[in-house]
């Protein structure tokens, strides 16, 4: 692929994940759940929760997009774009449902997205196996928020609910994808640092 067709695909992009320009994908798991009663208080919490999750989703577009844009190996290179596509659905129901939770998305969504890109692309540099390796531990460190949102939920809210189950169950399966690709460990210092900013895109987006 010329150098800049792949730059304007990666620029392109960048702009349908940070403005929620994507083709209609799979119906929503929360279709024909009905909405429940809420306190504010309860609202405002789990509005918080949806956008750290979204917000997730947003990091993990771009560090996609960033292994792929760094990728030596065409087949890589498409492995990341197409598990980036089957995510973007992840982004739509997140984005339904704080609209209907009548909130927002994260302000610092384009801070948050271009540095997991820089990330991404410096993981995808790394090469065969640690490019995988990052997915792996991106997709179970993804799955750990979740696990800890659903049990923070309110309980009567079963539209938030079901939508990240569904988010769980499918990045649970793109770990798996990628360890049998060829994904390597990485050592502990990585794990921990990406931990540490995880947490702090956590604190942040759930205010902000």
């Amino acid at each position: 692929m010329p150098h800049i067709d792949h730059l304007i695909i990666t620029l392109d992009n960048a702009v349908r994940t940070l403005h929620g320009i994507h083709h209609h994908g799979r119906p929503d798991p929360a279709a024909g759940i009905s909405q429940a009663e809420l306190s504010d208080s309860e609202r405002r919490h789990a509005a918080g929760l949806m956008r750290v999750d979204h917000t997730g989703e947003i990091c993990a577009q771009a560090l996609y997009h960033g292994q792929a844009f760094a990728a030596k190996d065409n087949h890589i290179r498409r492995y990341m774009l197409h598990a980036a596509a089957e995510e973007a659905d992840h982004l739509n129901w997140c984005k339904r449902r704080l609209d209907e939770l009548e909130s927002h998305t994260s302000m610092l969504n384009p801070l948050w997205y271009a540095g997991s890109f820089v990330i991404g692309a410096a993981a995808g540099a790394a090469g065969n196996g640690w490019n995988l390796g990052f997915v792996v531990e991106t997709e179970r460190q993804v799955k750990s928020h979740l696990d800890k949102h659903l049990q923070e939920l309110p309980r009567q809210d079963e539209r938030s609910r079901v939508i990240l189950q569904k988010i769980r169950e499918e990045e649970v399966q793109h770990a798996d994808n990628a360890i049998h690709a060829g994904g390597k460990p990485l050592p502990e210092t990585i794990k921990r640092a990406m931990k540490l900013i995880s947490g702090v895109m956590t604190t942040t987006a759930y205010r902000i």
